[in-house]
């Protein structure tokens, strides 16, 4: 069964939702709260937390007060083949650091893919523990993201990662 809460953070209310048992157990879904809106819940989806939810929640925490890079904790993101190779290479992108769309394609070894790589990017359903916020346009300025780029512009400078906003460097 997939169960789902929503935690306060230092960035704002998330939900989180996992299954929370059997050989399929591991978080699914995990993004912010916009106007009122918890991403991602699906109809059959039960309110409660878990030992997974809670855990998400610690983690998350520790990483937006700056006390952690990387996240320990089983996944299992609903996605096609692609978009889970995609998913697996943003989780390579060291923290800290930025890469492109076509960097991201390359590294998946078909540099044709730009587009591909940013619809599986968009579809991310973890967001911040599958660090899709580290890609950045191939000018190293901001580009779509789920929780919108000011949030995006809040976890780059939290990691100390470079990026362009507006002309200016930062």
């Amino acid at each position: 069964m997939i169960v789902y809460e929503i935690y306060p953070t230092a960035f704002g209310d998330v939900c989180i939702a996992a299954e929370d048992s059997g050989p399929q157990a591991g978080l699914v879904a995990l993004g912010f709260v916009r106007d009122g809106q918890a991403p991602g819940i699906r109809p059959g989806w039960q309110r409660r937390s878990c030992a997974l939810t809670d855990k998400a929640s610690v983690q998350l925490g520790e990483y937006l007060a700056g006390n952690r890079q990387a996240f320990d904790l089983r996944l299992h993101p609903p996605g096609t083949p692609f978009q889970q190779r995609v998913w697996t290479a943003l989780r390579d992108i060291p923290f800290g650091e930025t890469r492109s769309y076509r960097q991201q394609a390359e590294a998946l070894g078909n540099p044709k893919a730009v587009r591909a790589v940013a619809r599986a990017n968009g579809a991310n359903p973890l967001a911040i523990v599958i660090p899709c916020h580290r890609v950045i346009g191939a000018d190293g300025t901001l580009t779509g993201y789920a929780g919108g780029l000011e949030l995006k512009a809040r976890l780059l400078t939290l990691e100390g990662a470079r990026f362009t906003r507006q002309g200016e460097l930062l």
